[in-house]
């Protein structure tokens, strides 16, 4: 067993699917549902992240978003450290507007 298995993760999906046709739109929702079911909180339109307890955690539900992948577009998905989730730097436009709470996950031991 190595340390970092079980390290703290986030799974970040990023996706560009089609929506021109009914089932097109159809599939976008599913895929964006089954997401949200498996409890990723939307970070921008098309990107969605999730926080994990471990690698083993995070490797789960990359599996989940792979079984639910829909047949057109492109999605990636990339897993990080808590430490380097912890250093994203996040911009926001000249004109303030109320900034969204960034996502935390509460961990009871």
């Amino acid at each position: 067993m190595r340390l970092n298995e079980y390290r703290v993760m986030w799974v970040m999906v990023f996706f560009d699917l089609p929506v021109e046709t009914k089932r097109d739109r159809k599939n976008y929702t599913d895929f964006r549902k089954s997401m949200l079911k498996d409890g990723f909180t939307m970070f921008q339109f098309s990107a969605y992240l999730r926080h994990c307890a471990s690698r083993e955690n995070a490797d789960v539900h990359v599996k989940r978003v792979q079984r639910n992948l829909p047949p057109r577009g492109h999605v990636g998905i990339l897993t990080v450290t808590d430490k380097q989730f912890g250093m994203m730097q996040i911009f926001y436009g000249k004109v303030e507007k109320e900034k969204p709470p960034i996502p935390q996950q509460l961990e009871l031991f």
